[in-house]
């Protein structure tokens, strides 16, 4: 082979490694060129709906395109899972995921998908408590007199939710698992519903998402006993965490964006530091503030362990209380 066909192949080999090696940065770099469509398993209007699109106004600013929020509400939003799951692996699809993922995880016995089996953890937005509110007919004005109430009346007392399997619920069970009393689950078709009933003492109480619950205890319709998460809750010092009474108690919801398995590794980590410079601009963290959320940036991998745990400590509730949605 002569010298000149040697430096020739060289040169070749070369140009085809650098394509090779340059490709997913490459692919990553023009990430995203058109618009990207983001899952929403609730309606619009409501608390997951709202945050999303305080969060995708500020993607579709930094990255350049649109981030289009398609509400596909049902099944505890096991109907947008299962679409974002099913989509091209390319960045272009997203879900927003959280909390509802893992209970869902063990409440459905038939989903058609393992979501830490099939989903990439993206990126962590924010938590939000419950607040556990009873009616002011109730003769308790703190969490001990109303676990001792309920003992002293197994089975008279019962509690709202927004419906089977919701956190709303769940918060319910956990605090039932832990202190041992006796309740009944009433479900409603959302929070909302339940209020004129536990207003009249036909519901005694509720372990309903924060800002919901915040506005009616302080329109004096309930009275507020506690939040559900592990410490006091930044902006409200005057109302006890329940794990002050009932030692490890927590039961936080938590948002997030998680993308079909298979999305490349770059277009993973370009949203995931996207999310993260958006959680430190004060601004967007005061407009997530005025909903009850702590904003919580996090890495991929950091935001994967959460939707873990959560999975197995939910499992561990919805097993204790022999619950189940076909």
């Amino acid at each position: 082979m002569t010298a000149s066909r040697i430096v020739s192949w060289r040169v070749v080999a070369f140009a085809l490694a650098w394509f090779v090696a340059g490709i997913a940065p490459s692919a990553a770099a023009d990430y995203p060129d058109r618009p990207v469509r983001w899952l929403i398993g609730f309606t619009a209007g409501g608390p997951v709906d709202t945050v999303a699109r305080i969060m995708s106004k500020w993607l579709s600013e930094r990255l350049g395109q649109q981030f289009i929020v398609e509400n596909r509400a049902g099944s505890g939003g096991n109907i947008a899972t299962e679409a974002a799951i099913g989509a091209t692996p390319d960045g272009y699809t997203l879900l927003f995921s959280g909390a509802n993922n893992a209970v869902s995880a063990s409440l459905y016995k038939k989903l058609p998908f393992d979501f830490i089996r099939d989903t990439v953890p993206v990126a962590g937005f924010m938590q939000v408590p419950n607040l556990l509110v009873v009616s002011n007919a109730m003769p308790v004005r703190t969490v001990s007199e109303l676990i001792d109430y309920c003992r002293q009346n197994p089975g008279r007392i019962s509690f709202a939710s927004s419906g089977n399997g919701t956190t709303v619920h769940m918060a319910a069970e956990l605090f039932k698992a832990m202190t041992k009393c006796d309740m009944v689950h009433v479900p409603y078709r959302g929070s909302a519903l339940a209020y004129p009933d536990i207003m009249s003492n036909k519901v005694q109480l509720m372990f309903d998402n924060l800002p919901t619950a915040l506005a009616q205890a302080r329109g004096g319709s309930v009275r507020a006993l506690g939040v559900s998460s592990a410490q006091r809750w930044p902006g409200l010092p005057d109302i006890p965490a329940i794990a002050e009474t009932v030692a490890g108690y927590e039961s936080t919801v938590f948002y997030g964006m998680s993308a079909p398995k298979g999305t490349p590794n770059e277009i993973v980590a370009i949203l995931n530091k996207a999310v993260n410079d958006g959680l430190e601009d004060p601004k967007l963290r005061e407009q997530l503030a005025g909903l009850g959320g702590s904003p919580q940036p996090m890495t991929s991998a950091e935001y994967g362990r959460l939707i873990v745990e959560e999975t197995a400590k939910w499992r561990k509730v919805v097993e204790f209380a022999g619950i189940s949605v076909e």
